[in-house]
């Protein structure tokens, strides 16, 4: 593509120095090649990046040049930019179709240009969507429901009771719908006997669940992510949860049954979050971060930090003078 061109599909500004170059693909400084298009935040990454390879560099408006012996781009956020940069530069996929081996149910109903995998298996009324590609051994459920353009990587699972919106990204091995952990003790065996779980699971468009995460259907009602989250490697959801829309959640993170994250929120990898609590919208939890049972956690913007989770600013103070009382102890102690 012509730089000029994915300007005009960018909506940055272009300035040329010559040739109107081509562009192949996106790159790192040591990786850059003739073809290649990076971006630079600051002055160090500019330089950087003008010493390169590359043909053209995006830069924020405060970076750009007076003059440059390379092209450039200039946008606002040139990381935001270089990133859908990357998507309109990344090849299209092969159509694929149904491989011989697929197991697809009669009663299937798969739009045009759907793609099925080696052993992949397809149930009963189940429907696929436009120009989605179904992986490798991957499971779709009874009655699952997966939108257009979605992309379900190998050995995917997605029980019955499961519905997928548009331009969802599923990668290997991730568990969707599947039972939640909930029962209920007999006081007088002492045995358990499972609380229904027959609710729903629904995932919004522009989801993407990494690979080995595990979201449960809802108990009686459903289990919610909405719009555009993103969700890493090894994260578990329970049943009932509710995620709001563009919240980003790191790897290892467990969220208990009942709870629910706001809208915008970042949740950090291996926080845990007891049942029936609430994050609030554009709440930050580090990394490790701690969240009761039933409890509620607001505040636009604040970062919350340890376990139990408190306000960063009052998390550090209590490391503060908890490092004073280790050195007092320490001092009186050797006296």
């Amino acid at each position: 593509m012509k730089l000029s061109d994915l300007a005009h599909a960018l909506n940055a500004e272009v300035r040329l120095t010559g040739s109107d170059p081509d562009i192949a693909g996106v790159a790192s400084v040591a990786s850059a090649t003739s073809g290649s298009l990076l971006f630079a935040e600051d002055a160090g990454s500019l330089d950087a990046a003008l010493a390169s390879a590359a043909a053209a560099v995006i830069v924020a408006p405060k970076l750009a040049p007076a003059s440059s012996r390379k092209p450039f781009l200039i946008a606002a956020q040139p990381r935001l930019v270089f990133a859908q940069a990357a998507g309109l530069l990344r090849p299209a996929d092969p159509e694929s179709g149904i491989h011989p081996t697929a197991v697809i149910a009669p009663s299937a109903t798969l739009a045009e240009h759907v793609s099925i995998g080696p052993y992949a298996v397809i149930e009963a009324h189940a429907q696929i969507g436009e120009s989605t590609r179904i992986g490798a051994g991957a499971f779709i459920g009874q009655g699952v429901t997966i939108g257009s353009h979605c992309r379900i990587y190998p050995r995917v699972v997605i029980y019955p009771g499961s519905e997928l919106g548009n331009n969802v990204i599923v990668h290997a091995g991730a568990v969707l719908g599947s039972d939640g952990f909930g029962y209920v003790r007999d006081a007088v065996s002492g045995k358990y006997l499972q609380f229904p779980q027959q609710g729903r699971l629904i995932i919004e468009d522009d989801v993407e669940i990494g690979a080995n995460t595990t979201i449960d259907r809802g108990a009686l009602e459903e289990t919610r992510i909405e719009r555009g989250v993103k969700i890493d490697n090894l994260v578990h959801l329970g049943h009932n949860v509710r995620v709001g829309h563009d919240v980003v959640i790191a790897a290892q993170t467990g969220v208990s049954g009942s709870s629910s994250i706001g809208a915008h929120a970042i949740v950090g990898g291996q926080v845990g979050i007891g049942d029936h609590a609430h994050v609030g919208e554009d709440v930050i939890l580090g990394s490790g971060s701690g969240i009761l049972t039933h409890k509620q956690v607001k505040g636009p913007g604040i970062v919350f930090w340890g376990r139990p989770a408190r306000p960063l600013r009052q998390y550090l103070k209590e490391l503060a003078a908890l490092a004073r009382l280790a050195r007092t102890s320490k001092k009186e102690g050797g006296q």
